[in-house]
């Protein structure tokens, strides 16, 4: 036990340093910033309209949280990644829980399959980016619903409209994640014990019965991680919104926006640019941890 003690500090602390230096630090920053008048390179002093001889003479209080907010871009990007959230989660979770009993049943190549399924999550976001705007401008909207062929409008042209650009950016979000956690979804299928189903067979259970009696429930953990997941990915998502759509058609999202904001603005405001990251950050943090809080209870009750 001295043994751990003596070496515990000296093996964690490179650990600690790397995260004070990498996330901690920066962040701080940030917050500091969010409140004077930044401009990336030195810091603004508004009264006397030149350079800021220091910190102090830049603070601004409120203020580039309130021009965040009165920024009808922000507030746009706001509302419609709320909207992609809402779609996202619940179809990569109706995917990925549903690959996740389709490879629990496989007794032969289960492994090959979940393989197969988890490929796409190792790409990266731009990749895919690039790969599905090839697939919905080419493929669906030139050749399978082309009027020559299935014409079915809404597939085609989906990444320059906003609403077909929702359901598009899902897609792909689905297609790159549900693999992942249906990983997650698995080993919880993997923890219920089949006493279970075999009792509730023997009381003239039927599947679907079952499946919202006793695998809903029995999963209730694995909804919590993939949740708390999901929830987070979607509202950090950038690198497919700028492959996809580049954030044109009014499909710009929370992150985009806040990466654009310094070139929005003349000269580049990164100040309000933080803002509006630290406005992100709380409601991510704030819709995440409400979830787990929701379904951490559940688990309970179950």
């Amino acid at each position: 036990m001295n043994i751990y003690k003596k070496w515990f500090w000296p093996l964690v602390m490179p650990s600690l340093l790397l995260f004070a230096m990498v996330i901690l630090y920066p962040f701080i920053m940030g917050m500091v910033n969010s409140f004077l008048a930044w401009r990336g390179t030195y810091y603004f002093d508004p009264e006397t309209g030149t350079r800021a001889t220091n910190m102090a003479n830049s603070f601004v209080g409120l203020d580039n949280y309130k021009e965040a907010f009165r920024d009808k871009r922000f507030v746009s990007s706001l509302v419609y990644t709320v909207k992609y959230t809402f779609i996202a989660v619940i179809m990569v979770n109706v995917a990925a829980l549903a690959l996740a009993l389709m490879v629990t049943k496989i007794t032969r190549s289960s492994g090959l399959y979940r393989t197969i399924f988890f490929l796409p999550n190792m790409l990266g976001g731009l990749a895919l980016g690039f790969i599905w705007q090839f697939i919905f401008q080419i493929i669906f909207t030139d050749m399978l619903f082309s009027p020559d062929a299935l014409h079915i409008p809404f597939f085609r042209y989906m990444t320059q409209d906003s609403t077909k650009a929702l359901f598009a950016l899902a897609l792909l979000n689905t297609w790159q994640y549900a693999g992942y956690m249906m990983i997650i979804y698995v080993a919880g299928l993997n923890n219920i014990s089949s006493d279970y189903y075999e009792a509730a067979s023997i009381d003239g259970s039927s599947y679907w019965h079952s499946f919202f009696k006793i695998t809903i429930p029995m999963l209730m953990p694995s909804f919590t991680i993939v949740f708390f997941m999901t929830l987070a990915n979607s509202f950090k998502l950038l690198d497919q919104n700028v492959a996809l759509t580049d954030g044109e058609f009014g499909t710009r999202m929370l992150a985009m926006q806040i990466l654009r904001t310094i070139k929005d603005t003349s000269p580049p405001n990164y100040g309000k640019a933080q803002a509006q990251a630290v406005i992100f950050f709380v409601l991510v943090a704030v819709i995440t941890l409400t979830q787990v809080a929701i379904t951490k209870k559940k688990e309970l009750e179950m």
